[in-house]
């Protein structure tokens, strides 16, 4: 009897192991060891972050469960640009000044030399128009950006793309740049307690403002100063645009000037030059296919949406010396909008 029931028991052992077996060979392969894309970006509360996160899925999706994409925030893009160059990511958030100044070896990367390959022109999200802000008390001190040079103002952290955009601003236009860094919980309140006297504000696509100004307007309210039209001639002569920005688009109460004046930066998520060239061409046509859903996760994409290659397009003649990534030239080459001036680099598929 005992024999009996050791069999019995060995037979079922085997049979659920068996079946186990058979249950994880019939499972997709996100159930499985799936292959890592880590996204690197700005830190949570910013713009890049909120987005990138929102598009996980679709990516995921569109690579057929094989990866798994996290997102990674860093203090700023410019680190989350070296981190994806010294191996900890794939993706790395950034836009076309922080690219001219990884280039260049300027700023933020001064005597840097990258472990892994470099990041390549691989898809533009979204236009950013920067926008420098005061409160509504002292609005009647501030009427140019000429009045906040040499004062305590926070042009958002260190090493953002924004804070790299009023560097540039502030050069050409001959100011004292003067930033205070704080965290972005405490935009609000460094305000009303005068640390500083004016705080950049940025919208996407002329609508989305960042979760921390969000919570910063409810907060209080503030004046979105504009530059003066001599400020903005001379920033157009140094071959830097002036947009024009609906506030009812971004702001949910009245800031001031009936239309406002920001200066834009173009924003990526630009890959190493390792990444299969599969993957990144799965991944800019998914993002193409639903371009107009991504409209309707954040409205931030409506330049995208309205002119998707053309957004590309622009992201690479922004830095036509930096190489594209063969997954971005893939795309461009099927819709016709390929430059053969333009360098393709290596592929890794």
């Amino acid at each position: 009897m005992l024999k009996t029931k050791t069999k019995l028991s060995a037979a079922v052992s085997a049979a659920v192991l068996a079946g186990a077996l058979a249950i994880l060979a019939a499972q997709p392969a996100d159930a499985q060891q799936r292959k890592s894309l880590r996204w690197t970006t700005s830190q949570v509360g910013s713009y890049g972050y909120t987005v990138a996160a929102s598009m996980a899925k679709i990516v995921e999706q569109a690579l057929g469960g094989e990866y798994t994409v996290t997102v990674q925030p860093y203090a700023t893009p410019t680190v989350a640009m070296k981190a994806v160059m010294n191996g900890e990511g794939e993706i790395a958030y950034t836009a076309d000044i922080g690219i001219h100044d990884f280039l260049q070896r300027t700023g933020g990367f001064k005597d840097y030399k990258p472990v892994k390959p470099e990041i390549v022109h691989t898809w533009y999200a979204y236009p950013m128009e920067s926008l420098l802000a005061t409160t509504a008390k002292d609005a009647d001190k501030f009427k140019c950006w000429k009045d906040f040079s040499g004062k305590p103002v926070f042009f958002t952290p260190a090493g953002f793309m924004n804070w790299l955009n009023f560097q540039r601003i502030f050069k050409t236009l001959n100011y004292d740049f003067k930033h205070v860094q704080i965290d972005l919980k405490a935009n609000a309140d460094a305000l009303d307690a005068g640390t500083i006297v004016g705080s950049v504000a940025y919208t996407t696509s002329g609508s989305q403002l960042s979760s921390y100004w969000k919570e910063t307007e409810i907060r209080m309210d503030v004046r979105v100063v504009n530059p003066c039209p001599d400020e903005i001639a001379k920033l157009q002569a140094a071959g830097l645009a002036v947009v024009d920005v609906d506030p009812k688009g971004a702001f949910s109460k009245n800031v001031g000037p009936s239309m406002l004046k920001g200066v834009p930066i173009l924003f990526a998520y630009n890959a190493r030059s390792d990444l299969p060239e599969d993957v990144v061409y799965k991944m800019i046509k998914a993002f193409y296919d639903k371009k107009d859903e991504l409209v309707k996760i954040d409205s931030g994409f409506a330049t995208l949406a309205k002119d998707f290659i053309g957004l590309q397009v622009q992201g690479i003649k922004a830095n036509p010396t930096m190489a594209v990534h063969p997954g971005l030239a893939r795309f461009l080459k099927e819709h016709k909008a390929w430059d053969d001036k333009w360098k393709i680099s290596a592929s890794a598929s």
